[in-house]
């Protein structure tokens, strides 16, 4: 007997929340290296074939987005620069560079968390990924484990925001001890 009142959950859905789950793994990586905590898993027939987070910071590369690393090592592993039939779980909406990387990289599939309101280029701010006018159109699945992938963001920057009031403080702090 089924419960008319419980959510079906598919076999995509389910997938899809695995990988998140996995990308969300990846953005714990980011943080613990001080990076904004962004996580991405290129899947090929329900392999790994690349993943990436966010390490902008610690490569002095403004490239170095999740998205950028994890599509550069799957076409390393692939030995092709076209990602065909492939499935990019990332934990929030790309930006305009990595969208474009996408297309031009014939990734099939784009499951993401959380929106980007400011920078998103899969829908949010505009789409890239879906644009009529490009040569390739991605398919769309947006908020898989979006308070979770939101969640992360926001406390990372809410702990980045008191970290940087404290270090002020204490400069003030020492100043005013000096003028003593």
């Amino acid at each position: 007997m089924t419960d008319i009142n419980k959510p079906v959950t598919t076999v995509l859905q389910q997938n899809d929340e695995h990988w998140m789950h996995y990308a969300l793994a990846l953005a714990d990586k980011a943080e613990q290296a001080g990076e904004i905590p962004v996580g991405a898993v290129l899947v090929k027939d329900n392999q790994v074939v690349g993943e990436g987070w966010n390490m902008s910071i610690c490569q002095h590369d403004p490239s170095a987005h999740a998205e950028m690393l994890a599509i550069r090592q799957a076409a390393n592993q692939i030995k092709n620069y076209r990602l065909l039939d492939t499935t990019l779980y990332v934990t929030l909406e790309p930006c305009a560079m990595c969208a474009g990387l996408l297309v031009h990289s014939r990734v099939k599939r784009l499951v993401f968390g959380a929106l980007d309101a400011k920078t998103g280029a899969a829908g949010s701010v505009t789409d890239l990924v879906r644009h009529p006018a490009l040569n390739h159109q991605l398919e769309v699945t947006s908020g898989v484990l979006a308070q979770l992938c939101a969640d992360k963001l926001s406390s990372f920057f809410r702990r980045r925001r008191q970290e940087q009031k404290a270090a002020k403080a204490l400069v003030q702090a020492e100043r005013q001890e000096k003028q003593r």
